[in-house]
């Protein structure tokens, strides 16, 4: 059974500032998936807070938001056949050094040793969250 849903991919300000947007859409596309919508985002500090409200009051929540703020953000609303778990897949896990090669994060991420890490790309890791985080963006 075909069940297309949606994701939310985010193009981090590092992977933006490293002019990396055109190679992770290029992934994207290449894995079969639809890009139905892309926009670029100065995120505030109030869609950041709502984006990422689950971690609020961790030791990373606060240098995550200002990385976030540091510059643009590409969002992008992919469609596609379990495009939740295929999305997490090709970005790979979120520690770049142990990312597995091939992925997003395994190729073209590293550890910059930064309070936080800048992993290049988010996806949503659930129907129920990119949903929400959907709506947000778009």
């Amino acid at each position: 059974m075909t069940t297309i849903e949606e994701t939310l991919v985010l193009v981090k300000p590092d992977g933006v500032a490293r002019s990396l947007t055109g190679e992770i859409l290029r992934r994207i596309e290449a894995k079969g998936y639809a890009l139905v919508d892309i926009r670029l985002v100065e995120a505030d500090r109030d869609l950041l807070a709502q984006h990422y409200e689950e971690h609020q009051g961790k030791p990373f929540y606060e240098p995550l938001v200002e990385f976030m703020q540091s510059g643009p953000i590409v969002a992008i609303r992919v469609a596609g056949n379990r495009v939740i778990e295929g999305f997490r897949s090709l970005a790979g896990t979120t520690d770049p050094t142990t990312a597995a090669p091939g992925t997003i994060r395994g190729d073209l991420a590293r550890d910059w040793g930064l309070p936080v890490q800048q992993n290049l790309v988010h996806g949503s890791d659930s129907p129920e969250s990119a949903a929400r985080e959907l709506a947000l963006w778009f």
